[in-house]
């Protein structure tokens, strides 16, 4: 059998009174005539925390706990679609350069007029029978 926790009352009235005092605190020793320590005079005297106490405490934890993961995920989700309206504009606008490099090309491969003034201004060439006067 295991120990018991609760002082019976006739444990309690057979201690010494130096070993009373020191298990109880010394204003609970006795009161009243009555040894005080034993269940009844230990009833009156805890103190005990009602259940919806706990269970309201309980409930308040949950419902922080709950907000904080909401609230978080939230600005996590406003972040990602910042990011991703971001990389959208990026994308959009490598398009756009890509696009037009594909229609520069097509005209360079295409039109001699085109390649001739590519040729003029990217490479400074000119024709045989063009005379180069130089200006500083």
């Amino acid at each position: 059998m295991s120990a018991n926790p609760f002082w019976t009352d006739a444990r309690l009235a057979t201690q010494r009174p130096s070993v009373r005092a020191l298990s109880l605190p010394s204003h609970a020793l006795e009161v009243g005539g009555e040894v005080a320590g034993t269940r009844a005079v230990a009833r009156g005297r805890d103190f005990s925390v009602p259940s919806w106490v706990f269970f309201c405490t309980i409930m308040l934890a949950t419902f922080a706990v709950c907000v904080t993961v909401t609230m978080r995920a939230d600005a996590a989700m406003r972040g990602a679609a910042q990011k991703y309206e971001l990389m959208s504009t990026d994308v959009e606008k490598v398009r756009d350069t890509n696009a037009s490099l594909r229609r520069e090309v097509e005209r360079l491969r295409n039109d001699p007029r085109a390649i001739e003034a590519a040729a003029r201004s990217r490479l400074n060439m000119v024709h045989p029978n063009e005379v180069v006067v130089p200006l500083e």
